[in-house]
């Protein structure tokens, strides 16, 4: 009788074996609060390197980390009004504390625009100042109705980035810098994920925003992600706090702002765009652990082959962990491997010490071979990066299939049921016929300029819009 597969396969029931993915590769646990969740070690690891490798851009940009408190008064989201209508049934209030009911009620932060803004006006003084650009690292509170891990939960952690310009053209370009330079860059180089860059339709836009720059990759199952968004706020917060600067000419100018934001939710666009039926794959670039090097059997040559070869990959620059924990069984230790998604395995028994090879198995590529173990310090760093071009590679492929151009709505609902995501003009399709998608739950994932490239506004002639089923 063949074994029972470690996960429900793929094909079978995409949700489940997300879930148990999640659960048997050590990432999460749900929480005891409904919506909520606990990251596990090695799932806050992948975390951790995505924070790494997205602070550094950010501070590339010249944008310096900051923080602002969790709790902000109610009166504060109030002053714009269509940013708390948009964020209104998302909203946490705090009526009570210390035994007493709060004179005035605090919100959870859902998003820190208007306590930043309450701070930006009092920092901002002159033209001097500008621009004010800031980050901070945080966690926020969204009452979600159908919570999933990573994907959507009531108190999730993310970046957001806060900024203050004397002109529009300045705060137009740093928001499509930070589109760019920092989440596609990330999102290319780093996750190995292809993704669509564009502009939100108006109904999908930011509340509060006069623009939305986007981006979306495409899962395994076809639907869309969005996998962090650039916005550019016009005057309107500014208006709402009165953040005023004296400008060179002597005027009381209000500022031009942007936001910007990315979350634990590309976890889980990581774990959907790359894992298989054997577990998560985790980019070379981004995995807190490249190479394990395991231990078959408890011999001590063995051991001490193992501790030598880790220590000689770790001086080559490949992050790696030794598994010399041999009152497990091997079999298991490896899977356990494999649904961690490692890059690489190293094996060594009995066998390859006296034949001073070892047994090289990759996750990614796929296949096992046996390797000189002195070879393994220079080979290893090129395989990490033939792996990391095959990702990007399979998630531009799998995209690409699965995008169809059409004319009709019709046809639009038909690729976005059949798991794919389709290609319609904005002329064609406009407001109504977006309200038509929505039926199918089907939605305008962006607006994309004819070229593919990233359009000046919602109005540019030519624009594509590409739509599909989201998460």
């Amino acid at each position: 009788m063949a074994k029972a597969p470690v996960l429900t396969p793929q094909a079978e029931d995409f949700p489940r074996w997300y879930q148990d993915l999640i659960s048997k590769a050590e990432l999460a646990d749900n929480g005891p609060g409904r919506g909520t969740m606990v990251i596990r070690p090695y799932g806050y690891g992948i975390w951790e390197r995505m924070q790494q490798e997205m602070d550094a851009r950010i501070k590339a940009t010249g944008t310096r980390n900051a923080y602002f408190p969790l709790f902000i008064p109610q009166s504060y989201l109030t002053r714009e009004a269509e940013h708390v209508e948009g964020f209104a049934p998302e909203l946490a209030v705090v009526t009570h504390g210390g035994g007493k009911q709060l004179e005035e009620p605090l919100v959870v932060r859902p998003t820190s625009e208007t306590i930043i803004n309450e701070y930006f006006s009092k920092w901002i003084q002159s033209y001097r100042d500008l621009p004010l650009l800031l980050n901070q690292w945080a966690n926020v509170v969204r009452w979600e109705m159908r919570p999933r891990v990573f994907l959507r939960t009531t108190e999730f952690l993310w970046q957001e980035g806060h900024t203050a310009h004397a002109t529009y053209e300045d705060a137009r370009d740093f928001a499509a810098r930070i589109h760019h330079e920092v989440y596609a860059d990330f999102m290319e180089n780093v996750l190995a994920i292809d993704t669509v860059l564009g502009i939100k339709s108006p109904a999908e836009r930011f509340a509060g925003a006069i623009n939305t720059r986007t981006l979306e990759g495409m899962m395994g199952d076809g639907k869309a992600l969005q996998m962090g968004t650039s916005h550019e706020l016009g005057q309107n917060f500014a208006r709402a706090f009165d953040t005023r600067f004296l400008a060179a000419d002597g005027e009381r100018d209000l500022v031009w702002q942007t936001s910007w934001g990315a979350s634990t939710r590309m976890v889980g666009g990581l774990i959907m765009s790359h894992g298989d039926d054997n577990g998560l794959r985790v980019p070379p670039r981004l995995a807190p652990t490249q190479a394990v090097v395991l231990a078959i059997k408890d011999d001590p040559a063995v051991l001490a082959k193992v501790r030598e070869i880790g220590a000689a990959l770790t001086a080559a620059g490949i992050r790696t962990e030794v598994d010399d924990r041999t009152d497990t069984p091997f079999g298991r230790r490896a899977v356990d491997w494999e649904l961690k998604g490692v890059p690489v395995r190293v094996e060594i028994g009995p066998r390859d010490v006296a034949a001073d090879t070892a047994m090289l198995a990759r996750r990614i590529a796929g296949g096992k071979e046996p390797v000189a173990i002195e070879a393994l310090p220079k080979l290893l760093p090129g395989l990490l990066d033939e792996d990391q071009e095959l990702l990007l590679r399979q998630s531009r492929e799998r995209r690409e299939s699965r995008t169809s151009d059409v004319r009709t709505i019709e046809e639009a609902v038909e690729a976005a049921t059949a798991g794919g995501w389709a290609r319609i003009p904005w002329a064609d399709l406009g407001p109504e016929g977006e309200a038509r998608l929505a039926q199918d739950a089907v939605s305008v994932r962006c607006l994309v300029a004819e070229d593919g490239s990233v359009p000046e506004s919602v109005d540019t002639p030519g624009n594509i819009a590409v739509v599909g089923r989201a998460y």
